[in-house]
């Protein structure tokens, strides 16, 4: 066999290749045996037709076919090692010659990574919001664990916000009840907002057996988007009564005997929130600069692929679960369709850079994952997917994502090491310490990015 390599783009080659007949012999005699065990001649046995019979019956043509289709696979994948070159995705391929008894030609295209010089990431400087907790924040987050243990109790008045009514609703469009527009015995806390737009003044002022009529657009169901009449009528109104906050309360409420335990407790839970997210933050304008600093080009193909990766993972996952579509998700989120392209677009081309530069970095690093790494990403991703770690890892296995897996840990590691050489400052002018960065953190932070697609090499 003989194959050149001609590089087309940055991120695409053609490969020609030209293979003697005799090299074909293995693949014509698979393609005599498989066309043996498929057809059925009079005086033969099934298996034991003469090549010349299976010529003479069934053409030289198919059993040519038949041996090219199994000897493509095997030049083509030697003809990428001799070129040395890291594929991605399928090829194109075009046989430009086949003489029976002297020569097959083809030519296989197929987009490359691209090479990419790491630029010096040692001058990256950002900065990120301070770490402040303030007397606010504390009063609030007990606040919140407090309106936890309130407790109801019926009362015979107008409901008013801050009340727990249980509610029955009907809703209709254009005059017609929907199959999925009823429900009764809903509970509902007045304010929430939890449930339709225009419920809060509806049911303000009424008493347990009042009713009232309202529009308001439906946020899910068969009629999601559309404008519906909704009746709602109140079968009962409770007044929430909250704890008094003291030591009592904080032993209620949690393993502290005193209520500025409780608090203190509370100051530290938000600083460590405060400081993930201020890492996290970090990563991300970290990675932008990084990227920034980088010329990486994108394969056309590949860069379509993830875009339609994209659009269907929206579609058909997030929004299906949600009874939306795709026209309904934009009026919502008041983008046009362009608008809403060329933001999918700008997000897959950062998301492949992404891969791109990490992976390069892997490489020049010489990272390496643990088995310990590994199994710790595992389970964090089982937790997020709602599955059990073994459910999850049978998913994995059986689906052939280990090297996915393998690879959102090693690019959490490479996004570690250039936001530990970069210079990080609060609004403050404090200078921020992440050499003890949480590699599993990056790893999210890099997910976040790249999405589910994964860039793969195909030999």
């Amino acid at each position: 066999m003989k194959s050149a390599v001609e590089t087309l783009n940055p991120t695409r080659v053609r490969l020609t290749v030209e293979v003697p007949f005799e090299e074909l012999k293995d693949s014509l005699d698979a393609a005599y045996k498989k066309i043996n065990q498929q057809v059925t001649v009079k005086g033969f046995r099934k298996g034991k037709i003469p090549a010349r019979v299976i010529d003479q019956r069934f053409g030289r043509g198919a059993v040519l076919e038949e041996a090219v289709n199994d000897a493509l696979p095997k030049y083509y994948t030697e003809a990428v090692n001799e070129a040395e070159v890291n594929p991605l995705g399928q090829p194109e391929i075009d046989i430009t010659e086949l003489k029976d008894g002297e020569l097959l030609a083809f030519t296989a295209e197929v987009d490359i990574r691209p090479t990419i010089e790491i630029p010096d990431y040692s001058g990256i400087e950002v900065e990120v919001d301070a770490i402040e907790v303030t007397d606010e924040d504390i009063e609030k987050s007990v606040e919140q664990l407090r309106d936890r243990f309130a407790s109801t109790n019926p009362v015979e008045r107008a409901a008013a916000e801050g009340d727990v009514v249980t509610i029955d609703l009907e809703a209709k469009v254009d005059g017609e009840v929907l199959a999925d527009g009823v429900a009764d015995g809903v509970s509902y806390t007045i304010g929430s907002g939890e449930l339709l737009e225009g419920i809060d003044e509806a049911v303000t002022g009424l008493e347990a057996g009042g009713e009232a009529t309202f529009t308001s657009q439906l946020k899910g169901g068969s009629a999601a988007g559309k404008d519906a009449e909704v009746t709602v009528k109140v079968t009962t109104v409770a007044a929430r009564e909250l704890p008094e906050l003291d030591d009592e309360f904080a032993q209620m409420a949690s393993e502290f005997d005193t209520l500025d335990e409780l608090k203190a407790d509370s100051r530290k839970r938000l600083e460590n929130m405060k400081q993930f997210d201020q890492a996290t933050q970090a990563q991300e304008r970290v990675l932008e600069k990084f990227l920034e600093l980088a010329e990486i080009p994108v394969p056309e193909k590949l860069l379509e692929e993830e875009i339609n990766t994209r659009k269907h993972n929206l579609e058909h996952h997030q929004l299906g679960q949600m009874g939306l579509d795709l026209a309904k998700y934009l009026e919502f989120q008041g983008k046009t369709e362009e608008e809403f392209d060329a933001e999918t677009k700008e997000q897959a081309v950062k998301g492949i850079k992404t891969q791109f530069l990490l992976d390069e970095l892997v490489n020049q690093e010489k990272l390496n994952v643990e088995q310990e790494e590994l199994t710790e990403h595992l389970m964090r991703r089982a937790a997020s997917s709602g599955m059990s770690p073994d459910q999850f890892a049978q998913a994995v296995v059986q689906g052939g994502q280990v090297p996915m897996l393998v690879g959102e840990v090693a690019r959490g590691k490479a996004l570690a090491v250039v936001v530990e050489a970069a210079k990080v400052v609060d609004t403050n002018g404090n200078v921020v310490d992440l050499s003890d960065e949480d590699e599993e953190q990056a790893a999210e932070t890099v997910e976040a990015v790249t999405g589910d697609a994964e860039v793969s090499e195909d030999k």
